[in-house]
């Protein structure tokens, strides 16, 4: 069963930083595409970040200021958020496509705000 639990997530203050962490069970996150996603209050789930076949991409909102990073030995996928503004201010969730199915953590909530 894949399981994908997300952390990390706080009150920062404007321009400053924040690394959130998926740990994933039942995959093995070395061989697979991962995803963050993120929620904010009242909008729909969009894409941050991917990491796919040793390349990342980036939404335009977050280019420059956030870095998808793996630790393979942890099964772990990370997003380093730096320069955080207050519209950086979601739900942040990761995801993985396996097994023909879409897996969703239960997010962890980043708030930007002085």
């Amino acid at each position: 069963q894949v399981q994908l639990v997300e952390s990390g997530g706080g009150l920062v203050q404007p321009g400053g930083s924040l690394r959130l962490s998926c740990a994933a069970s039942g995959i093995i996150t070395s061989t697979r595409t991962m995803r963050w996603y993120r929620q904010a209050p009242g909008k729909e789930r969009d894409f941050v970040a991917i990491s796919s076949g040793g390349s990342s991409f980036y939404a335009d909102s977050v280019k420059g200021r956030f870095t998808i990073s793996r630790e393979n030995a942890k099964n772990t996928v990370y997003l380093q958020m730096n320069s955080l503004k207050p519209e950086d201010t979601a739900v942040y969730y990761c995801n993985v496509e396996a097994n023909g199915m879409n897996y969703w953590g239960k997010g962890t909530l980043v708030t930007v705000s002085s």
